[in-house]
């Protein structure tokens, strides 16, 4: 945990209630996002029990598998999901915009969907259920002895590519509720407590009449708050085993029916609780406002989105079971350079975020005090000029930044600047000098454009975020070299995927 993180989750603990650790909200929350709530069978990796799930809070789907260990139930269990998240999906494929890639002459003007699919599940678990489910369903034939219905393979994909870019915090297509909850508030319990969606939830928005820490405590009843999934309570486990053997003993159908009737009553009441939760977490987190930075996460996600669509389309193969040497290269800094752009986002978009920087010393905060607007210095030429103003701030903070350090301003993202100088004062304060060095619309001599130069009496933020980074550059697949591999073969399914065991 952070300083402040910790000093916010204390505060909990004193006042009894959450403590907000954003000022805005750091996702984005689609208008109609697709909601899961999945249980497993107890003892198995991920044989699908039961799921709630859809768009509608009053009238959720209720899927079930009366009898787990039986592949056939299996798969109908999967063919119905594919029916309700393949139709989402495809209402995500209507509206298209224009957008652009690359820069100069290899500019490109492409389409992209205005909507993008949203998964919400309870919990990091949710996520990881999503990712087996994918692996287990995308791999599987439509032909022969082991054949499953077209929908379940392509249910599989796109679990699978959900399931990959939820590992990108800069991606909103499938985000867990307690993650979400837990980024934009801090609680009076551990982080590892914050993983139970109905006691974070009752520090967030305790009952009236309540404090967080004894409706956390009741909460914790799994009679009245059963888990969120995908594992099971096991005192619930003993019931559903004997239901399930009324069921496998029942004489006939009619007596069949009548108890899987009973085990679909006993599954939906599981899951509703946390449904309902599910939903009060979407109301709390579209109180946010939205961060600044959000709208252009989301137009990525939509962009990938039109991008794996096409794929598709163009009868693309299932994911691989494991990455090609360049490819797994390319992901991992794909990833760092997702978390490092992330993380900058969000301190340029929250004063509480960049709080944490100016605690570790990569952010300083202070009053424009002068600025120097027509500073000349010696440019790359013999006898040439570059226009180089500066602005002198006064902070009463410590600046631990060297000099030479290129830093930026949320107030002007677009201007970088430079430490010209950093002394402490008599008072213990520190006067910084910086230099701009751009961000004046092309100028390259004074007057400065109105706005872009600071003013005297301006506070300003500066820090060694840069949200704009460059991402790294990695060599295409087929350079791959021959100490890995050389360039990797496209991947075929092959039989053994289709027999894997689904445990």
């Amino acid at each position: 945990m952070s300083v402040l993180s910790t000093v916010a989750a204390l505060a909990a603990s004193r006042t009894g209630r959450a403590e907000p650790l954003t000022t805005v909200r750091h996702q984005h929350l689609d208008e109609r996002p697709f909601v899961l709530v999945p249980l497993t069978l107890a003892g198995e990796a991920c044989a699908p029990l039961a799921a709630l799930a859809g768009t509608d809070p009053e009238h959720p789907t209720l899927l079930t598998v009366r009898q787990p260990r039986n592949r056939a139930e299996r798969f109908r269990f999967a063919e119905r999901l594919a029916a309700l998240l393949l139709a989402y999906i495809d209402g995500c494929r209507t509206d298209t915009e224009p957008f652009t890639v690359g820069r100069g002459k290899e500019k490109e003007e492409r389409l992209r969907f205005q909507r993008a699919p949203q998964l919400l599940v309870p919990n990091g678990e949710g996520i990881a259920y999503v990712r087996l489910l994918g692996r287990l369903t995308r791999l599987r034939a439509t032909e022969g002895p082991y054949a499953v219905a077209p929908s379940v393979p392509a249910l599989g994909k796109w679990l699978t590519w959900l399931a990959d870019l939820a590992e990108f915090p800069n991606s909103g297509v499938l985000l867990a509720m307690t993650r979400l909850l837990a980024a934009h508030w801090a609680t009076g319990q551990s982080p590892s407590e914050d993983s139970h969606l109905a006691s974070l939830l009752a520090w967030i928005d305790p009952p009236e009449g309540s404090d967080g820490a004894r409706a956390a405590r009741e909460a914790e009843d799994p009679a009245a708050w059963p888990p969120a999934g995908p594992s099971t309570d096991p005192v619930f486990d003993r019931t559903l085993h004997e239901l399930m053997t009324r069921y496998d003993e029942a004489s006939d159908d009619r007596g069949r029916e009548a108890v899987g009737r009973q085990i679909d009553r006993e599954l939906s009441g599981q899951m509703l609780p946390t449904w309902r939760l599910m939903w009060r977490g979407v109301e709390l987190l579209r109180d946010l406002p939205e961060g600044a930075h959000v709208p252009d996460r989301w137009a990525l996600d939509r962009r990938w989105f039109s991008e794996y669509a096409a794929y598709l389309d163009a009868d693309g193969r299932p994911q691989a079971r494991r990455d090609q040497a360049v490819r797994a290269a390319r992901r991992l800094a794909r990833l760092e350079d997702a978390v490092a752009r992330y993380e900058a986002e969000r301190a340029y978009d929250d004063p509480l975020v960049m709080a944490e920087y100016e605690l570790t010393g990569e952010a300083f905060t202070g009053t424009v005090t002068a600025r120097d607007e027509d500073r000349f210095v010696p440019g790359d030429r013999p006898g040439s000029q570059v226009w180089r103003p500066t602005i002198t701030l006064r902070t009463d903070a410590r600046v631990g930044l060297a000099v030479g350090t290129k830093v930026k301003s949320p107030a002007r993202p677009g201007q970088e600047a430079r430490l010209l100088e950093v002394r402490q004062e008599d008072d213990g304060g520190h006067t910084v000098v910086l230099q701009l060095e751009g961000g004046f619309e092309r100028k390259r001599k004074p007057p400065a454009p109105a706005g872009t130069l600071a003013e005297t009496g301006e506070e300003l933020t500066y820090t060694t975020l840069n949200p704009t980074a460059m991402p790294s550059a990695l060599p295409d697949e087929e350079d791959t070299p021959w100490t890995h591999g050389g360039p990797p073969q496209p991947y075929e399914p092959t039989d053994e995927d289709a027999e894997e065991t689904w445990e």
